[in-house]
């Protein structure tokens, strides 16, 4: 089987963090994505749309793992609101298996208290918003102003850089060559159109 893009979706997950990215993993890449719940029930995201996992978080096999993405949501903001070890120990195997994870916002708090965060660069919404809410984060050295940052298969971005967040994310995967993903990028985050594409 190929391996596939896991995005984890949960109530009130931020279903505008993952898009920019996992449009074009489908679209460019023709990846197919995996939706991935904490079990099988169907959750409703920060926008009101309901979605039904492919899978639960137990059920996924690392090898099938192409990237494994985290969304923010204000769950994260709650250590007890989910199942911490069973996620811990997934995003862990995906890690040592080499295979990349990638999160956003709120999402980030996830991979600091995984002790990810601890020996990577990496971002997210501010430093104090991963120290204070994670005590055990010890990775405050290693943080970087920016919207989003890739180091050693993980990227963290600020709530404020989704489509930063997705241009990371494709450069792990190797999606687009140079040239292509600068071009992407300035379409999605300057509205600059190609020259040869009309107004």
């Amino acid at each position: 089987m190929t391996a596939q893009v896991h995005v984890l979706v949960f109530d009130g997950f931020a279903d505008w963090e993952p898009a920019y990215a996992i449009a074009e993993l489908r679209r460019r890449g023709h990846y197919e994505v995996i939706a991935v719940g904490f079990d099988a029930e169907t959750v409703t995201s920060m926008g009101g749309l309901r979605v039904h996992p492919d899978r639960a978080l137990r059920d996924v096999r690392v090898e099938d793992v192409l990237i494994f993405i985290v969304p923010g949501g204000d769950l994260w903001e709650r250590e007890a609101a989910y199942p911490r070890a069973q996620l811990e120990d997934l995003l862990a195997r995906v890690a040592k298996a080499g295979r990349p994870i990638a999160a956003i916002c709120a999402g980030t708090l996830a991979l600091a208290r995984a002790g990810l965060l601890d020996d990577r660069r990496h971002t997210s919404n501010a430093p104090s918003y991963l120290s204070e809410l994670v005590p055990s984060y010890r990775g405050a050295t290693k943080y970087a102003l920016g919207l989003a940052v890739r180091d050693r298969g993980v990227v963290t971005a600020s709530g404020l850089g989704a489509v930063d967040f997705a241009r990371e994310i494709f450069a792990e995967l190797q999606l687009f060559n140079a040239d292509d993903a600068a071009l992407w990028f300035d379409m999605f985050k300057h509205g600059k159109l190609p020259n040869d594409v009309p107004a």
